[in-house]
């Protein structure tokens, strides 16, 4: 008589095997764990896994010295996707296998359906879809105008992991897609699609195959209502990259890597999303400036930092006397937080008395985060110039952070933010006191050291 399955909890989130429910998870989620069925070892079953052992491939032969061992440099490749290259460190390591996650529609598949395409040109590639028909991808390549190499671009619509890897031998794939790690299964665990065992086995397949041809993959991750990738975490340890598409107000996505054993972290991608696909923006501060010959009272540019690029931004404020009861305040990109510290600071310190509907936005949709704190100055300064109606130049630039007692804070490379100011032609830069630098005399603009809220506004007024 065969043995009942061994029953164990397993966190949806982590990934952490518990003998009992209980309600919260030692990751601190609640209502995280769900019930697994363990079938019982066979122990004459020979699997693909055991036989491959470790994440990387084949483990064993002991150990070996140092100097035994043949050093080689990651080999990179060139997409052709400028943003996604430099997000990459150079270029797709050749042998990696790497993660894309993001929210619905955040153009995970339109990107990598791009990427197919391009290395579809130098080498057999493979893109596996397990939750929409071939003639859909089909046609989305079409719409999107891709150019690839018919002869070396292979489409397949399968769930299953053994007969994925089974076509990557066949076709001597080198470079595949799979989309999406929580629609496959292996043979080797239980559960249904997308829970922890079938998603952490599935990957470990993968990424074993992977390791021991020297195929490179990218594997489409869904995210939870945290807008962290679904499935256990130590999905993310089996990969070499993490990759991240945060999705803005508007077209413009940001591509980030949170994970990189081939490169930085620090490095953010920018692209628009267009009927053409994701386009790699290689100049942002165009798109974050409005463009407009016209000077108008709360107007204000910015310099603000994402990951290791400056990037210029216009913040525009409008106050209208309410006709309500309570003034309202709208922030569009902003931290609704934060203006309520800064209107405090403004009544506080300058006796500024503000009884107006106030609406904040910023150009070009993108969302700013709550720890990019040198924007202070500039929402300040846009609040002001549209509260008592003065136009600030357009070729001024304003950066700084601002405290609870009124001084201007230092924030952090504030020289290559002045650096990217006087670039793009603007004479008048504000920085914090603190931050100034002999460096920034050549750069052809006035830079104006500020300590206080007050020393700003006499400046700008």
């Amino acid at each position: 008589m065969a043995k009942a399955a061994k029953i164990e909890f397993v966190c949806t989130d982590c990934g952490m095997n518990f003998t009992q429910w209980q309600g919260q998870c030692r990751c601190g989620a609640w209502n995280t764990l769900v019930e697994m069925k363990i079938p019982k070892a066979n122990k004459n079953a020979v699997t693909r896994t055991a036989n491959t052992g470790g994440y990387a491939g084949f483990i064993g032969g002991g150990s070996k010295k140092i100097n035994e061992i043949e050093a080689m440099d990651a080999e990179k490749k060139l997409t052709g996707i400028g943003e996604l290259d430099r997000v990459l460190s150079g270029g797709v390591t050749n042998g990696s296998v790497n993660i894309i996650s993001g929210d619905p529609g955040a153009g995970k598949t339109t990107l990598l359906s791009d990427l197919v395409a391009r290395m579809s040109k130098n080498t057999a590639s493979l893109y596996c879809t397990a939750e929409e028909s071939l003639s859909q991808f089909k046609n989305r390549v079409h719409r999107l105008k891709l150019d690839y190499n018919e002869d070396n671009l292979y489409l397949l619509a399968e769930t299953s992991v053994e007969s994925i890897i089974d076509e990557l031998e066949k076709n001597k794939i080198k470079f595949a897609v799979i989309d999406s790690i929580q629609a496959v299964v292996t043979e080797n665990a239980n559960g249904s699609p997308g829970s922890p065992s079938q998603v952490k086995s599935s990957a470990q397949a993968l990424t074993q195959y992977c390791k021991q041809n020297n195929v490179t993959m990218f594997i489409i991750a869904h995210v939870n209502k945290n807008n962290e990738i679904a499935g256990p975490q130590t999905l993310v340890h089996i990969v070499d990259a993490l990759l991240h598409i945060d999705t803005n107000d508007g077209q413009i996505r940001t591509l980030r890597a949170n994970k990189n054993r081939f490169g930085d972290i620090d490095t953010v991608g920018i692209f628009k999303m267009c009927e053409r696909g994701m386009l790699s923006v290689d100049n942002p501060s165009e798109i974050f400036l409005s463009g407009s010959s016209t000077e108008s009272p709360g107007s204000t540019i910015t310099c603000i930092r994402k990951g290791n690029r400056n990037l210029l931004l216009e913040i525009q404020c409008l106050t209208t006397e309410t006709e309500a009861e309570f003034p309202q305040r709208v922030c569009v990109g902003l931290n609704m937080n934060r203006i309520k510290m800064l209107t405090g600071i403004l009544r506080k310190h300058t006796k500024t008395k503000i009884f107006h509907d106030t609406f904040f936005n910023i150009i070009g949709g993108l969302k700013i985060d709550e720890s990019e704190t040198c924007i202070d100055l500039a929402l300040v300064s846009a609040l002001l110039s549209s509260l008592n109606d003065f136009v600030i130049p357009r070729n001024t630039c304003i950066m700084g952070e601002l405290s609870l007692n009124g001084d201007v804070r230092p924030i952090d490379s504030g020289v290559p933010r002045v650096k990217e100011a006087a670039q793009h032609g603007f004479t008048e830069i504000y920085i914090p006191y603190r931050n100034y630098h002999k460096s920034m005399e050549g750069l052809g603009a006035n830079i104006h050291a500020v300590k206080t809220i007050h020393e700003l506004i006499e400046l700008i007024k």
